[in-house]
């Protein structure tokens, strides 16, 4: 308990939860928009380079998860996000990520599996509707853009940590080979002078 009331890492804890909740409602505005505006028209070309289709808001309701994976499988797509979301918050006010950027990185993983938590609950199903049609790609929302890229910004934030700690490591190492070879060559300094 004494982690969690340090001076500055409560603060940016609270702020995680609030940042994480303004991108479940960001996202919640968004669906809402696409149900009344896209659905009716199935599709709505954005961005087209001639007659290549590259962007489009396209409407889907998806029963599953990224790529429709776990299709109709309502109770697992509901317990794992709520799952997630609670390892996510505890790990958070853990006290264990402690630069700011990894909080928020969580923070905006946390926010996109609300997001889609939200409509599984109210819905049965998620609401899609950004469709990148220059590659054949599943079509997505906003909660999985913040989920995805949360993901990944911890994801290398964590590994640049190790590469840092790893450094750190091999320069203490090398500074205390240093200090045990400095009493080793003062030693024989002695020596030499009285040869």
């Amino acid at each position: 308990m004494g982690n969690f009331l340090k001076k500055g890492t409560f603060d940016i804890k609270i702020l995680s939860v609030i940042f994480s909740v303004l991108l479940a409602v960001i996202d919640r505005i968004t669906k809402a928009l696409a149900v009344a505006f896209i659905k009716p028209a199935g599709s709505i070309p954005l961005i087209k380079f001639g007659d290549t289709e590259v962007l489009n808001f396209t409407y889907c309701e998806n029963t599953g998860m990224s790529f429709s994976m776990l299709e109709g499988q309502r109770v697992i797509l509901i317990l794992l996000p709520v799952l997630l979301i609670g390892l996510v918050e505890w790990y958070i006010f853990s006290g264990k990520p402690t630069r700011k950027d990894m909080i928020i990185a969580l923070a905006a993983l946390a926010g996109g599996g609300l997001g889609n938590l939200i409509d599984r609950v109210l819905n049965g199903a998620v609401v899609d509707f950004i469709d990148f049609k220059l590659i054949n790609f599943a079509i997505f929302n906003f909660a999985d853009i913040c989920a995805v890229c949360g993901g990944l910004w911890f994801g290398i934030a964590m590994l640049i940590e190790e590469i840092k700690s790893d450094k750190e490591k091999k320069l203490a190492e090398a500074q205390q080979q240093d200090t045990k070879q400095e009493p080793a060559a003062q030693a024989e300094e002695p020596e030499n002078g009285q040869n």
